[in-house]
């Protein structure tokens, strides 16, 4: 099946590694304009060097006016990846109000603001639009020491689905995909301990833990006109972790 965005721009929101990188680069070779959102400029700029054609916008995205004001420079968007995320874990009784700020600013805040004015500038311009939300299988099961990002990720998932029944009607689509642990760099040293990554595992009826490009073909697919009629789904890439 092949995917094409020709003719297509994307914005992808924690370009700089993990999922997002790789997604970045897939969505160059499958035609589309790509803007690569990230913090680090470092991280951004070596990317650009591996792929020439993107824009690189380093932002901080939790800061709600200046994602507005910079966004509002990259023109006209049709597909956008809500991709950054942040992890504190932690037991329950020792977070702090900083943590929660901090996850829901990254996690919840950001996705409502960039898909606000994403479906803004898609509405004004009677445009069709894409977009997929980065979530997680934490927000379909209960993981110890990951209450708050649990909490988050569960937000992300409501919000998905109440968006689509508003934008549905503009022709602007949006889902979720909830990965398992995915083995990007961060996941392989996260999760190389064999006593750390064994009751997980166990948990995932495929006995494994999952690829990057496992969750960027699926994203790829649900940006994409083979999803056409794919609208408010929250699509786990578990394994199996949230069937048993």
């Amino acid at each position: 099946m092949e995917i094409n965005f020709k003719g297509k721009r994307a914005l992808v929101t924690g370009a700089s590694k993990g999922i997002g990188r790789d997604l970045v680069i897939q969505l160059v070779k499958c035609g589309a304009e790509v803007v690569a959102v990230a913090r680090s400029r470092e991280l951004l700029e070596n990317l650009k060097k591996e792929v020439p054609s993107i824009e690189i916008v380093p932002l901080d995205i939790s800061d709600w006016k200046k994602t507005k004001e910079a966004l509002n420079k990259q023109g006209p968007i049709d597909l956008l990846v809500n991709n950054a995320g942040l992890a504190i874990l932690g037991p329950l009784t020792e977070v702090s109000e900083e943590n929660v700020d901090e996850l829901f600013s990254i996690n919840v805040k950001s996705i409502i603001n960039i898909s606000q004015w994403m479906a803004k500038q898609l509405i004004s311009r009677k445009a069709p639009g894409s977009i997929v939300n980065v979530s997680s299988q934490a927000s379909m099961a209960g993981l110890e020491n990951h209450s708050v990002y649990c909490a988050t990720k569960g937000a992300v998932d409501a919000f998905t689905r109440a968006a689509c029944t508003e934008l549905g009607p503009h022709g602007i689509r949006i889902n979720a995909v909830n990965p398992t642990v995915i083995m990007t760099a961060m996941g392989k040293i996260g999760w190389s301990d064999p006593k750390v990554a064994a009751p997980m595992m166990a948990k995932i009826p495929l006995k494994r833990f999952g690829e990057v490009h496992e969750v960027v073909d699926a994203i790829l697919y649900l940006l994409s006109d083979k999803a056409s009629m794919i609208n408010g789904v929250c699509l786990p890439i578990d394994g199996g972790f949230t069937a048993t």
